[in-house]
């Protein structure tokens, strides 16, 4: 049996959660899976019952699940709390304490939603890109932090970009992985022109190149990638690069596919266990109306699936549906487009648990 722990969190992620739940139910049902979901809190519904973004409770479950489902945290409603003890911090204890080093960040562009990318339909149709985050290192962890009142008493806030080598190596072992199962090319994102950090990775990156032949590496600073992906975003195939570039890309990339919220995400630890969340995050002026798209979490089932569960047949049977639910013209608001007819969250997810079940 497989353990699954669902975190729903804060804003829109109780509601995108449970429609993920119920396609998870109806491939458990079609498939036979043996697979027990637990429930969990964290970030700002943590803060409520516990006072902290992320109790030990919630910890000992995610350590002993195979894999873990995460709505969204974070809103508006916490942001006057120190920074140690907000939502977002729940969020990186349990990337930290389960060593979730490896940001899995597909961006497909389905090609029934080429209108809906604000670029032209010839520049991203056919979209199809996995961006490789490192999750665990890099400034949003380096020490030493904070803010600090200088001599003539003005502010000044600080943080350390730092990458040891065993890190670098690390994350580029499982970019160069999975672009040998993709298109063989891989590009490695940093800022060597200025950054001694990044002169360090490329480096490193180069030095592991040697041991995968098959994989045509290049190297691009942040600025031009950023750029790039703009321009001509189908010349990537797999891009590896830093925890905060990345953060800051992959929702670049995001947008090129019409919407966030059509895009899954998974985080891996060194032996495929995962936690596994939308992209987009808890959106609390929308949330509690039953209008969140809902597929990008559905979406990140059939990774959890693929990836920690191993259970390749009902992965494809959730992308497949979710496909079939866009040609049956169904669109939420945030990819609505002209002659389609606008759903809400729960009926999105029944559209996908319908054709599923086929």
């Amino acid at each position: 049996m497989s353990k699954v722990l669902v975190l729903p969190g804060d804003g829109i992620g109780p509601e995108i959660t449970t429609e993920a739940i119920r396609v998870l139910d109806a491939v458990k049902a079609k498939f036979d899976l043996d697979i027990e979901v637990d429930y969990g809190l964290v970030g700002g519904s943590a803060i409520e019952e516990h006072g902290c973004p992320l109790p030990v409770e919630t910890m000992e479950k995610a350590r002993a699940a195979d894999a873990i489902l995460l709505g969204a945290v974070g809103g508006p409603k916490w942001d006057h709390l120190e920074m140690a003890r907000r939502p977002e911090k729940g969020l990186l204890g349990l990337r930290a304490g389960l060593n979730l080093f490896a940001n899995l960040r597909p961006a497909i562009l389905y090609p029934q939603l080429a209108e809906a990318s604000t670029l032209k339909p010839e520049v991203v149709s056919g979209l199809d890109i996995l961006i490789i985050r490192e999750l665990t290192g890099g400034i949003y962890f380096g020490e030493p932090r904070g803010v600090r009142a200088l001599e003539n008493g003005e502010k000044e806030g600080f943080n350390t970009y730092v990458y040891r080598e065993s890190e670098i190596r690390r994350i580029g072992r499982a970019a160069f992985e999975a672009a040998r199962k993709r298109g063989g090319r891989l590009c490695s994102v940093d800022k060597a022109n200025v950054l001694e950090v990044t002169v360090l990775w490329r480096e490193v990156i180069e030095e592991l190149a040697k041991e995968y032949p098959d994989v045509e590496l290049s190297h691009l600073y942040v600025d031009n990638a950023a750029m790039q992906l703009v321009r001509a975003p189908k010349q990537f195939d797999v891009m590896v690069t830093g925890n905060m570039f990345g953060d800051i890309l992959s929702d670049c990339a995001a947008m090129l596919t019409g919407s966030i919220g059509m895009l899954p995400s998974a985080s891996l630890d060194e032996n495929n266990k995962g936690m596994y969340e939308p992209v987009h995050g808890s959106a609390p002026d929308i949330a509690g109306q039953n209008i969140a798209n809902p597929l990008a979490t559905i979406l990140s089932v059939a990774m959890l699936l693929r990836y920690s569960l191993g259970e390749a047949e009902a992965a494809d049977a959730i992308e497949a549906a979710v496909s079939s639910v866009l040609d049956q013209e169904l669109r939420t608001g945030d990819i609505m487009s002209e002659g389609c007819r606008q759903v809400n969250t729960r009926q999105m997810g029944d559209a996908v648990v319908a054709a599923i079940a086929g």
